[in-house]
């Protein structure tokens, strides 16, 4: 199966045309030879505004959500267009995926699920994962019987709020728990 850990940074908690925005995310291809610099294993994406007539309003744009990352209102208006970069995500998955569908594995999938099915729906009309994904701490404490387990120690890049460096050691945890036991075929 094709497994891809994605990771989203956003000005707000909710998608929506005119609401806050997805400013950028990243996806990287699990494999036994991921490398954060080789195009095939990871794509980054940039989402800008996209109602140019309308005009995206400062208003919804959450401060302190967008201040996790880093990025400003003004960079963040210099982002192309969301259709071209969904329409490449979607080209990149169909490209380096090989298994039937795409599995989508967040740290957080209530929420980057929530942004990256929402832009591929409203700007390609359909989304390559499906209509699910799985969570990195649900895998693990089932993996370990207990609830409450913690896994992000097993993480070898640091947590950086950079969609790119979050997506590589989320996704080199869960080559970690697959040396430990987890069944998880990279085929």
């Amino acid at each position: 199966m094709s497994f891809y850990v994605v990771d989203v940074e956003t000005a707000g908690p909710i998608p929506g045309h005119d609401m806050y925005p997805m400013l950028c995310f990243a996806a990287v291809k699990v494999t036994d030879d991921m490398d954060i610099n080789d195009p095939n294993k990871t794509f980054y994406g940039e989402t800008g505004p996209w109602d140019v007539e309308k005009g995206f309003s400062p208003g919804s744009w959450n401060k302190e959500a967008a201040a996790v990352s880093g990025i400003s209102y003004e960079e963040y208006s210099k982002f192309i267009h969301p259709e071209i970069t969904m329409k490449r995500f979607a080209g990149w998955i169909e490209k380096t995926n090989s298994s039937h569908r795409p599995t989508f594995i967040s740290d957080n999938v209530a929420f980057d699920w929530q942004f990256i099915n929402y832009y591929f729906h409203y700007f390609i009309g359909s989304n390559p994962f499906g209509w699910s994904g799985r969570r990195i701490g649900d895998l693990y404490c089932g993996q370990h019987g207990d609830v409450r387990c913690s896994w992000k120690h097993l993480r070898k890049t640091k947590h950086t709020h950079n969609p790119v460096d979050d997506a590589m050691g989320n996704a080199e945890a869960l080559i970690r728990m697959r040396d430990d036991g987890l069944k998880m075929d990279l085929t």
